[in-house]
């Protein structure tokens, strides 16, 4: 009783900070305007990690825990082939997926005495899903539906003989998280924290298991995910085979596109699996920056982040990531088909 009585009371201390702090914010934004292609999401207290009717929720989800993000601009999709493209011809900047591999640097990242692969093999590319798969042996063996492509990169998404023509409003992809900070330094920007992300899928809401509410079924409504036999058949219910243009699908309560489906999106925060078993949930969560180290036992070599919101290859049988909750993680200096990443600023940023 005296357990439930103190959280009851750390919740409503939360909300009680929320109310205060959001007015604060509201004036401020008074005295700025919306950048465009952005939406304002106020000052927020909400309920993070896994949901408590969420039939799909994974260990690392939990326990849920109170936040209380100050509040901020975010895109409303995620940064598009279009925009990367200016970047690009602004900076010259080329993307890991680009850049000639330095073994040196690679085998630092790989389990020790790694053989040396030949030099044929590294050579720039990126990692792309296998749309040739006929049958799956074991579903715990992920290399049998992605392969390594040479030439792949955001503008080859598909390997050196595809382009983004005429795809100039899809998520642009191949992009690593070193990729995504460039990016963002050019355009006075920054990624999302993992507890804004989720501020900003919720919507109006605090308590959502999607971005739409609690209603499984109109899925394919909402998000661009794999539907049939993952990952040999994709029956395209949700209209898209594969990656899909954003503001394909109808917005969340806050005018914001596509955080569920059709591409992962970077965050700031590293990934850690016990992040939320081990927070001190006696104290208040404010502008929670995420784990203070990464740790993924399936990955110890490698430094890794949070990405967010799951992609078209998601399916209930596998990855049923199209969850607000729902977060994996990714390497540094690695990127593929299906992850991209959008950008937020805050008012101190702007003026």
């Amino acid at each position: 009783m005296i357990k439930k009585n103190i959280q009851i009371f750390t919740v409503f201390t939360f909300f009680l900070f929320a109310f205060s702090a959001c007015n604060k914010f509201k004036s401020k934004t008074n005295t700025i305007k919306v950048p465009e292609g952005m939406a304002w999401v106020e000052n927020k207290t909400f309920l993070q990690g896994a949901k408590e009717t969420d039939k799909y929720a994974m260990p690392r989800e939990k326990p849920a825990h109170v936040v209380t993000v100050e509040g901020f601009f975010i895109d409303i999709t995620e940064v598009t082939n279009k925009q990367f493209k200016e970047f690009t011809k602004a900076t010259n900047y080329k993307t890991i997926a680009e850049r000639k591999i330095d073994w040196e640097i690679l085998k630092k990242q790989l389990p020790p005495d790694t053989p040396k692969p030949h030099d044929s093999i590294l050579q720039p590319g990126s990692l792309i899903f296998n749309k040739n798969v006929n049958a799956v042996i074991n579903m715990n063996n992920y290399h049998q539906w992605w392969t390594w492509k040479i030439g792949a990169n955001w503008k080859h998404p598909e390997g050196p003989n595809s382009s983004i023509e005429e795809k100039e409003n899809f998520p642009v992809v191949h992009i690593a998280h070193e990729d995504a900070l460039a990016y963002c330094k050019w355009a006075n920007r920054r990624l999302p924290t993992e507890a804004e992300w989720e501020a900003a899928a919720q919507g109006a809401s605090t308590n959502n298991i999607f971005t739409w509410g609690n209603d499984f079924e109109t899925l394919t409504k909402n998000a661009n995910t794999w539907q049939g036999i993952f990952p040999v058949k994709n029956e395209s219910v949700d209209g898209f085979e594969f990656i899909a243009p954003v503001k394909s699908y109808d917005p969340n309560s806050n005018n914001i596109y596509d955080m569920l489906g059709n591409v992962w999106e970077l965050t700031s925060d590293l990934f850690n699996v016990k992040y939320y078993s081990e927070l001190d949930l006696s104290k208040s969560i404010i502008n929670p920056t995420g784990a203070k180290i990464a740790f993924n036992p399936n990955n110890p070599y490698q430094k890794e982040y949070v990405i967010k919101g799951g992609s078209f290859l998601c399916h209930e049988s596998y990855c049923a990531s199209y969850r607000i909750s729902a977060r994996m993680g990714t390497t540094f200096d690695s990127g593929s088909d299906h992850v991209g990443f959008r950008t937020v600023a805050t008012i101190e940023m702007l003026n």
